[in-house]
């Protein structure tokens, strides 16, 4: 049994999404603490709860829990389940609600639940993954469920969801897959660290190791087909800890070998990153672009992100009217006159035009996040009155302070 977790600052999105899968016949309601399980009904309920803690962002906890298709336990087996999985993550007197879904090849739960308690309480989100793991492992036992290997002990990372579209789509491994396999074959013989580095580089995979000035090295990366991968990314048998035991490492005389091999994989970075290489992947690796310059050694590199646009901007509001010392002054009845013509609130609109595509390229897939995660719109079932009252009532009184 696996988990997903995430946490976000609205319940609306992610409910509408259950319940448009219960219309469409894809899911079930096993269970619920709302007195109705409508949308309006349901967000009025929320809001009642979140008056308690009205500066809270991320108030909201959404989990599912999967598992094996040969599992395909009845619902008051996986209602159990899904329950004794939220009061060991302490949501004993939270409203929730739990939907089982027949959307997938595989059987699954989702858990919505506020992590403000009836009484204000909150839920620490403090390790929640490792709790969740733990809990998840005692209830394989308890209900005899296939026991799944923890992420601690596992020598290699799973293939994550994404990376699975990946090869469906390409009918390829992906470039983590590869790259497990080409330093498990090389490390197979056991080969020195210099045999060890060079053979990899000639297939294609620059290695990059956390040497301090001492020598001592303390963690490994793998630069492949474009990204740059920690060893622990691609799991616990290619930490460097893992890896030094599976080859022929002595400090003293491999300490020059490395340091090398240190120096030619930071130029190939950066001649990736000056040719304009910025491939981003479903792989969880470190896209080698310019971005991270700084980090393969190059210090005089200084990376243009938003600080082109706003230089652009500036030159264009550069020059405002000042009246009486100040600009863009309230006092006067006007608005100041920006140099190349155009009024301060129309260089602001086109400062906005030329941010906008920024924004909407750096986020393709906003619209579904904010739908699922994003903050709730309060427009409808948050009295913002009674909300600014209450955060009136929190502040602490300022002290004067003693003569």
């Amino acid at each position: 049994m696996t988990a997903d977790l995430v946490k976000g600052k609205g319940f609306r999105g992610a409910l509408r999404y259950n319940l448009q899968k219960m219309e469409q016949l894809n899911a079930t309601l096993l269970d619920t603490s709302f007195v109705r399980m409508n949308e309006h009904d349901v967000m009025k309920e929320v809001a009642m709860v979140r008056m308690q803690r009205p500066n809270l962002q991320k108030y909201f906890y959404h989990t599912s829990l999967n598992f094996p298709p040969e599992e395909n336990l009845p619902d008051d087996k996986m209602l159990s389940i899904a329950k004794e999985y939220l009061e060991a993550m302490g949501f004993e007197q939270h409203q929730y609600a739990i939907f089982r879904h027949f959307d997938a090849d595989h059987p699954h739960v989702h858990l919505l639940v506020n992590r403000i308690g009836y009484d204000g309480s909150l839920v620490s989100d403090s390790k929640d993954y490792a709790r969740t793991e733990n809990i998840l492992r005692g209830l394989e036992k308890k209900y005899e469920l296939a026991p799944v290997i923890s992420s601690k002990q596992a020598q290699e990372r799973a293939t994550t969801k994404n990376e699975l579209e990946l090869v469906r789509r390409k009918n390829k491994p992906s470039s983590k897959q590869k790259l497990q396999i080409l330093i498990k074959g090389i490390t197979k013989n056991k080969p020195t660290t210099e045999e060890f580095i060079k053979a990899l580089e000639k297939q294609g995979v620059n290695v990059l190791f956390n040497q301090a000035s001492t020598g001592f090295v303390s963690g490994i990366s793998f630069g492949y087909e474009g990204l740059l991968f920690k060893g622990a990314q691609l799991g616990q048998a290619y930490k460097w800890q893992a890896v030094k035991n599976s080859i022929s490492y002595e400090p003293e005389r491999d300490r020059q070998a490395i340091s090398q091999g240190n120096i030619r994989t930071r130029n190939a970075i950066l001649t990736r990153a000056e040719g304009g290489v910025t491939r981003t992947s479903a792989t969880r690796g470190i896209p080698i672009s310019g971005h991270n310059r700084v980090a393969a050694g190059d210090t005089n590199y200084a990376p243009q992100g938003t600080g082109s646009l706003q230089a652009r901007s500036a030159d264009e509001s550069k020059g405002s009217g000042q009246e009486n010392g100040r600009i863009g002054n309230e006092d006067i009845g006007h608005q100041s006159v920006i140099k190349g013509g155009g009024t301060e609130g129309e260089s602001r609109q086109r400062t906005k035009q030329l941010r906008q595509p920024m924004a909407n390229a750096t986020l393709p897939h906003f619209d579904l996040i904010e739908r699922l995660i994003g903050p709730d719109d309060t427009s409808d079932h948050l009295d913002e009155k009674a909300l600014n009252e209450f955060k009136k009532k929190k502040k602490k009184p300022r002290q004067k302070p003693s003569l």
